[in-house]
This record gives C-alpha cells, structure tokens and sequence, in this order.
C-alpha cells in the first residue's frame, strides 16, 4: 500500500491498493461481459478521455457527496478519489460479483462506500449511512439492456436523492437514456467523446 502525497486540488491522497496489471483487469472486464452483456453493455472500460470530460464537469472544491452506479473495476472511481476533498465521500453501487470483489480489495480509502446493492436502493442507502443529499451521481449502467421499468425507476430515484441543483452525469454508448432523462428532469445537455471504443454520448442534467 502507498501513500500519494497530493491531488491535483491540493488535498491529500488516500492510501491505495495498487491495482492488478493492465491484462489481467482486461481479461476480468472482458470476461464478465461475456457472462453478463446486458448488464456491463461493453468489454472495454471507458477510455481516459471520457473519464476525463465527465469529471470536469464537477465543481470539486462544492462537492460534498457524489454517488457512482456500476463502478466496474474503478475506471472513474479512483480519478474521483484522486480529485474529492479530504472531507467528502463516494458511494458507488456495484451488483456485479466479482467487481464488488475486486473493489474492495484494491481500493482502501475511508471516504469510499462500496455497496453490493442496486442503484434503484440510493435512498435507503444515503439514509442508512448517514450522508445527506448527493451533490452529483456518476452512471455508466448501459440503459439500453435494462427493462423499461427500470429505466424510469432509476432516473426518478437519483432525481430525488440529489440536492437542489445536483447533477446526474451520465455517460452511455446510445440515446436510449434521453428519453427517461428528459421526463424526469426537463433539459439536458448532450455532449459525445469520440476518443473511446466506441464512440461515448454524454449526458448531463441538475435538479
């Protein structure tokens, strides 16, 4: 385990586990998402330049608490952790097995709460630990494979657990989230990254 001095921000890093290498985090994505295609949407994990444009859209220094769904194997989890402040706190959700597993494992930061749960359970989730409305929630959970239900059922859920003029940032590769976006939440803002496999579309929207 080491210590990282500081962040971009200027706040202290957390002590991480030092991830497995590059092939073997590969092989563990692609796998699962031959196992569970619905559920992970993709084989590869988002490129550096979505994570990058998605996290610039974070008022760092305002942020309190953000809550990310699907986390995989922390593709956007640790640059959060690398930019949150020392004080504020990340909660993802994961229903993945051996995500979960390999999440806690790798990441050690007292700040980040790792839940084997659904996003659909972000409610009773920030009540039972105490933590106050969401400042911004993170989605990578592929909307095009879920059921219609559900679909709706996850949008108007984050909408309730953010606070007022919170953000839901999501990042997919289709438009079949607009939709439910749009109903629950009125305007969004669209924006693509082509530098990822494939192509990534960009959502944002506040309460």
């Amino acid at each position: 385990m080491t210590l990282n001095p500081k962040n971009q921000n200027g706040f202290p890093r957390r002590n991480e586990c030092k991830p497995r290498n590059a092939l073997s985090r590969f092989l563990l994505f692609a796998g699962n998402f031959l196992k569970h295609p619905n559920r992970i949407g993709w084989f590869l994990p988002s490129s550096p330049f979505v994570v990058e444009e998605v996290l610039r859209q974070i008022d760092w220094p305002g942020t309190r608490l953000i809550v990310e769904y699907g986390p995989g194997l922390g593709t956007f989890t640790r640059d959060i952790l690398r930019r949150m402040r020392p004080d504020a706190a990340l909660v993802a959700f994961e229903i993945n097995d051996q995500f979960y597993k390999y999440l806690s494992s790798s990441l050690q930061d007292p700040r980040f709460h790792l839940l084997h749960e659904s996003a659909t359970e972000i409610g009773p989730a920030l009540e039972r630990l105490g933590l106050p409305a969401a400042d911004c929630v993170i989605s990578g959970i592929p909307f095009k494979t879920l059921e219609e239900d559900l679909r709706g059922e996850i949008v108007r859920k984050t909408h309730a657990a953010l606070r007022p003029n919170g953000r839901f940032l999501v990042y997919q590769l289709t438009t079949a989230v607009r939709p439910y976006l749009k109903s629950v939440f009125g305007r969004v803002q669209e924006d693509f990254e082509l530098l990822n496999i494939t192509p990534a579309r960009l959502f944002y929207c506040a309460r």
